[in-house]
This record gives structure tokens, sequence and C-alpha cells, in this order.
């Protein structure tokens, strides 16, 4: 539920970058970290292990444009990848107002593609919320490797359920699909941010 500032003219829509342990999650926010203007967004704050791993988020306040005279920020954050912090992943998903789940795409990986994907539908409905009601998009990154499954086939794995979402391929570590990424979570939330005429 975006966070609405009536007194500043601001609304903070809340986007989380989902998936599995070194998906590309937090290479997807340092890169967007890098290329963005300063006017547009804020330091990113990343907490990490010594193998450098994220424990539990990292954030990412961006400024990205006015609407009826609201000035819109997004928060973004992705979850740690590692099964034993899911308390951490749940708590993170509260009043969530996009998702982008990161798969990768690796044949090795498939399975715990589906089994964070998995895990992120059951984390929202313990947070009373379901893919049905949430904007959400998928990236399939890596995808300059040689070992990768097909898009159909990923598509078959993670785009029918609960309903079939835009997908992209990427190169986080380039940059490859991270802004087209971004662009269309964040054109999903705000169109459904106006379809609730919540300004």
């Amino acid at each position: 539920m975006p966070q609405i500032n009536f007194a500043e003219k601001e609304i903070t829509c809340k986007v989380v970058y989902y998936g599995p342990g070194f998906s590309g999650k937090t290479t997807n926010l340092q890169y967007i970290n890098r290329k963005l203007s300063p006017s547009k967004r804020s330091e990113l704050i990343s907490i990490a292990t010594e193998g450098d791993r994220t424990l539990f988020f990292d954030f990412l306040p961006l400024k990205a444009m006015v609407i009826n005279d609201f000035t819109i920020h997004f928060q973004v954050y992705t979850t740690p990848g590692q099964q034993y912090y899911n308390a951490t992943r749940k708590l993170v998903l509260q009043g969530v107002d996009g998702i982008v789940f990161v798969a990768d795409s690796q044949w090795s990986r498939q399975k715990d593609n589906i089994e964070s994907f998995q895990n992120m539908m059951d984390n929202l409905e313990e947070n009373e919320m379901s893919l049905l009601d949430i904007p959400y998009v998928l990236q399939y990154n890596k995808r300059d490797l040689s070992d990768i499954a097909g898009v159909n086939y990923m598509d078959f794995l993670l785009n029918r359920r609960p309903r079939r979402v835009p997908r992209f391929e990427s190169i986080a570590t380039e940059g490859k699909g991270v802004f087209d990424t971004l662009n269309e979570i964040s054109r999903l939330v705000i169109t459904k941010l106006l379809k609730e005429s919540v300004v």
C-alpha cells in the first residue's frame, strides 16, 4: 500500500526484488545506483557478510515523477536469497506495491527459481497478500552464460501462475535489461495507483 504524505505532496511506493541467492538482485540495484543521476536517487544501503551476500536488504529510494502535484518516490529493496533468512524476506514483503522476481537462467538453478517463487507466494499469503493483486514482472538474468535454460522453458516454470506477466532477459552485470525491468514495474505500480485514485 503506497504511503501518502499530503502535507509534503509525496507518495512512496515500495518495490521488492525477490529471487534465489546469487540470482542478481543486488547487482540490479548496484547498476541502477551507478547509472542514475544523484538528483534521482539516494545512497544504496547494503548489509552484507564477508562473502558479499545480502543478509537483510538493499534499499534505494528513487525520485520518479510528479502526478497531480504529488512527487512519486520508489523505495527499492532486495530480499536475502538464503532460505535461512526467510523471516527477513517475509518482513521486507510487508506493504509491497510491486515485485521483480529475478530468476537465474542457468539450468542448474531452475529448481532454486521454482522454490524461491513458491516461497515468495507463501510469504505474501502469510502477509495476507496475493500475486493476483500486486503488479510484478519477471527478470531472467545471466543470459550471457553458456549453460542457460530457454526463455520458453523458464516461462513454463515461472510465468503461468497465477497469471502471465511481462518478462525481461537480462545481464545485470552489464546493465542489459536492468532499466527495462525497473521501468516496467514502475509503470505497472503507477498505473495501479492511478486506477485506485489514491490522489
